[in-house]
């Protein structure tokens, strides 16, 4: 079993909206996601903080990423039609998941006005 926690300040997502906007956000965020959080820094934030989260239980962490070769949206965050965050992973993210024979993730998200948290736990 692996886990990954990660903070981000909703302030900060605010502000890489405002400079960067729509390349951030594609960058990013799947369609689906982009979707359900309909551009609400509050949900972008927790979202991040899942990937963030995936990053790390995928033992790469969110600098290494790109060095894995692992894009941003092949680590999706998308909801289960109740509510529930579900993760899916496609691509590197899913082929390194397997190498590490991790085949069920939970992930958790939290927010309040200044911060979003996600945990994700994986096995």
């Amino acid at each position: 079993m692996v886990v990954g926690v990660d903070l981000v300040e909703i302030e900060r997502v605010e502000r890489v909206l405002a400079r960067h906007g729509q390349r951030f956000v594609e960058r990013v965020f799947t369609p689906a996601e982009l979707l359900y959080c309909r551009a609400r820094p509050f949900e972008l934030a927790a979202r991040f903080a899942a990937k963030e989260a995936v990053a790390k239980a995928l033992g790469v962490g969110v600098r290494m990423l790109a060095r894995d070769g692992i894009h941003w949206q092949e680590a999706e965050i998308v909801g289960d039609g109740r509510g529930r965050p579900l993760v899916h992973l496609y691509g590197r993210a899913a082929e390194r998941a397997a190498e590490l024979g991790l085949t069920e993730w939970a992930v958790s998200l939290s927010h309040t006005r200044e911060h979003a948290i996600a945990m994700v736990v994986a096995q």
